[in-house]
This record gives C-alpha cells, structure tokens and sequence, in this order.
C-alpha cells in the first residue's frame, strides 16, 4: 500500500520535493526489482548503486562542485530519499544511504580546505555510482568511546603505512573506497580514503540481523599516500564527528520509512482480515492501536525534518547536535515501537520471515544502536542543555 507522505512544509520546500522524493519515489520499486534479482546483498547492493548513479540519485550526496545537485549538500534532500527508499526496502535505502556516510568526510575536508585530491578522484565516481564508498571507524575498543580507536597510522616519506582492525562497517567486502579513521604518531586522529584493492586490506564477514554486506576491515601495513588523507593531519575526529552530526537525522528518516511501510501494511492487513463476521478494522482496540502508531510517526517526522533544516540553515553547532540527537532517538525509538505493534495487528503472518513487517522488525533493530547508541544521545541531548 503506497500513499503519499505528508510533509511539513516549514521545512520542506517544493523544490526539494520535486528533485529528491519525487525520482526517489519513482526509482523505489525498480530498485526493490532489482534487489531481488541479485543473488545475494552484496551484489544486490552493487546493482542498485549502479542504478542510482544513472538515474542521477546519487547527485544528493555530495556537493556541486563534485557533481552533486545543490552547491552545498542537502540534509533534508537526504531525509526525503531515505524516507522513500526505507519504505521500498532496507537494501535499497541501504545502498543510497552509505554512498552519502561512506564518503561525505571527503566532502567535508575539501570544504574545509579549498581542495582535496581524494574528494576529486573519488567523489564524482561516488555520485555516478561507479564506485561503492564505505565509512570505517568503529574498532572492537571504539565504537561509542571512540577514544579508544587504535588503528595506526605511522608516516613513511610521502605516504602513511595503516595497521589495526574496523568492525560492523557497513559494505565491507563490496565497497571501492573506505574512509578509515588511525591514529598517527603523534596521537591525534586522521582520516584516508584507502582503495580497497590495496595490498595488505582483507575483509572478514559478519552475520548480523538483516543480512546486510557487514564485517571486519583488517589494514595489514597498507601503504596510504599522503594525497588521499583527508585536510589537515589531526582532523580526524573532527572530520568524523562532523559527517556524524550531518547523517544522524537521516537515520531517523530513514525509521520513518520503515514505520511508515509497516503502518501502510498493518491498515492494509485490518482492512482485509476478517474475524468473527467483520473486518479487524472494525475493532476499537485495533483502531485505538493504529491511533498510536500514526501518532509516534507524525511526531518523529517533524522532529527529523527541523533537525535536517537547522542543518541546512547553518545553525549553532550545539542546537544543530541537540536537534539531530533528539530526531535519531525519537524516530527510531518511535519506528521500533510502530513496527512491534505491526507484528502484532498481523498476528501469525507477522512472524513469518517471507513477510515485511517481520523483515522490517528485524531491520530496525540496528538503527537505535548505530551512528551512536540511543543511550548515549540521551547524554548528548542532556549536555547540551546544561551548557
């Protein structure tokens, strides 16, 4: 069942309407197409980022300079196609989103310092979907302290030798390009962008709910040269916590997504499962529970959509973070809750693994634990009140 999303239109403009979730709606169901046709994720994957690069989709993750839509990249243009695409299907969203995470550091650094060689070599092949990027910072010791990241990065004449290990990155073992966060010698972080087809980089596979193509990163002395490290030795972290900031929103549009789908699919299913004479519909409980569902879901969306504004209205960097923490926490929270109750109004045919609403219970799990534990934004959210 598909119905058009309602939008806030404070912060959403026509435009943006017209050039992100129109073809992404449009290129929704093709890419759900081929997601199926693949033999497994990976490939999957792979095919759809080919497909978006094409359709021009993948102009949104980047800026104008590098082949993107809009001279400075558009979080809300991002929130609207995540929202789309998670409807269609967690892969597909899958496949547009980590194009954006995985090499936005590069556009960050390159905004930051008038140019950068990685942004050019790599960024336009990114937007033609030509080439899969992946973003690779958490390591067995740091994943929310990201303090204890140890992956090292020593220097040899023009160009750094990278040794450590990442885990849970997502498109490992697919991706053409990892942006890998080490440390260098003198203690800071630093980022690379580090082709996957260097000598000493291996990838071991993770099974993890949903199935998705995730797993370790093993940087056994890669040789890295000093052109495809991102700005300034040390900015690292920054660089980092900068792209977190910017896709944390979209994470929760991305949950709108999901909620929305099975929200959609529970008023189908009611709609048509008759019991004791009359439609599941026609129960108040039923009708009480899809009450709750709608609500959770409007006020996660325009908790996601402010963040994304503030954000592309150049805000203070405490609100911008507050903002974006309380939309992540909110609207996964929230989908987690949505999706739950949809498993329940369809009874047995919510727990079979043939079905959405089982595939979407199992895929929303993750999005409450990744780019930051929703723990830990509650600390956040917190903190930047009591500055």
């Amino acid at each position: 069942m598909t119905r058009a999303f309602p939008f806030e239109p404070a912060f959403v403009s026509e435009t943006l309407l017209r050039e992100a979730a129109e073809p992404a709606s449009a290129l929704a169901a093709a890419g759900v197409a081929i997601e199926h046709d693949a033999p497994n994720p990976g490939e999957g994957l792979r095919r759809l980022v080919r497909f978006f690069g094409e359709k021009g989709l993948l102009r949104l993750v980047t800026d104008a300079r590098f082949g993107g839509a809009h001279e400075r990249m558009s979080s809300i243009g991002l929130c609207l196609v995540r929202e789309r695409l998670g409807h269609a299907s967690p892969l597909v969203e899958l496949a547009f989103a980590m194009q954006g995470l995985g090499s936005y550091p590069m556009t960050l650094a390159a905004s930051e310092h008038g140019s950068s060689d990685a942004a050019e070599v790599w960024l336009p092949k990114v937007v033609r979907g030509e080439a899969v990027a992946a973003f690779a910072l958490t390591e067995a010791q740091a994943g929310t302290d990201l303090g204890g990241l140890a992956t090292s990065a020593v220097r040899r004449g023009d160009a750094y030798v990278l040794t450590g290990e990442k885990r849970f990155i997502s498109n490992a073992g697919v991706a053409d390009v990892y942006v890998v966060f080490a440390r260098t010698e003198d203690g800071k972080v630093s980022a690379f962008a580090v082709d996957a087809r260097s000598e000493g980089l291996s990838v071991r596979p993770q099974a993890v709910l949903g199935g998705h193509p995730i797993g370790e990163v093993v940087l056994d002395g890669v040789v890295v040269p000093e052109a495809m490290r991102l700005g300034a030795e040390g900015r690292g972290m920054a660089l980092a916590l900068g792209t977190l900031h910017r896709f944390r929103p979209t994470v929760g549009a991305a949950a709108l997504g999901f909620a929305q789908r099975a929200l959609d699919e529970s008023v189908a299913h009611v709609s048509s499962r008759h019991q004791f004479g009359a439609p599941l519909s026609e129960l108040p409980l039923v009708q009480a529970k899809l009450g709750e569902m709608a609500c959770e879901l409007e006020a996660a969306r325009l908790l996601v959509y402010r963040a994304a504004a503030a954000i592309d209205a150049g805000g203070d960097r405490g609100e911008v973070a507050r903002k974006g923490s309380m939309a992540k926490l909110v609207a996964t929270e929230g989908a987690q809750k949505v999706i739950d109750a949809a498993v329940q109004l369809h009874g047995g045919a919510g727990v079979l693994t043939t079905g959405i609403v089982a595939r979407l219970y199992e895929e929303v799990r993750a999005l409450r634990i990744y780019e930051g534990t929703n723990d830990v934004q509650k600390i956040l959210i917190a903190r930047e009140l009591l500055r």
